[in-house]
């Protein structure tokens, strides 16, 4: 489904499944060894810029695309540190992570992290403004019934300005998205 690929704790992506299209990501635009798929980085980069404008708010990607093994590490590890409860409840098991589809980044102000995003200016904009440039805040808070996960206020996935727009303007997720619209 390109775009509306939907990647959650059901549904699943192959260990071998690589984006064809990734693009580098600038360091103006996110740390180091960051890449994404080459149309959700116009978009992004569109994003950022207007924030910059219409803000001076600079904001910046932790993190996209991410391969099988990487994600399995890093479900690992939060699993030996936290046990599998509290990893299921913050982070993808490999295979099940939005990162791999290169559709997906964690993006914080500079200056600030994930511990303190969501009591940020940048986040009240980017939480008002995203669908606009085609993403939508993934885990929003009070839909972890339905998403899955806890609220992340850093994590944005592209799906397109036109489902980005109705998802916004029907305060629902994609997950429902996905099941009103697509799940056929």
């Amino acid at each position: 489904k390109g775009n509306l690929i939907l990647v959650n704790k059901y549904y699943k992506l192959d260990e071998n499944f690589n984006p064809n299209n990734l693009t580098d990501m600038s360091l103006q635009y996110a740390y180091e060894n960051n890449q994404i798929d080459e149309e959700v980085y116009e978009h992004y980069v569109d994003m950022c810029n207007a924030a910059k404008k219409e803000k001076g708010f600079i904001l910046i990607t932790t993190s996209s695309y991410r391969d099988y093994e990487t994600q399995y590490d890093l479900y690992e590890k939060y699993k030996s540190k936290n046990g599998t409860e509290w990893a299921d409840s913050y982070s993808a098991r490999a295979g099940h992570s939005e990162h791999q589809t290169g559709l997906a980044l964690d993006i914080v102000s500079y200056n600030n992290n994930m511990d303190n995003f969501e009591d940020t200016e940048e986040y009240e904009w980017l939480k008002e403004n995203c669908y606009k440039y085609g993403f939508i805040l993934r885990y929003p808070e009070d839909k972890e019934d339905i998403t899955g996960y806890n609220f992340e206020p850093w994590h944005y996935r592209y799906v397109g300005i036109d489902v980005a727009t109705y998802i916004y303007e029907n305060n629902i997720t994609f997950d429902e998205y996905y099941a009103y619209f697509l799940d056929k």
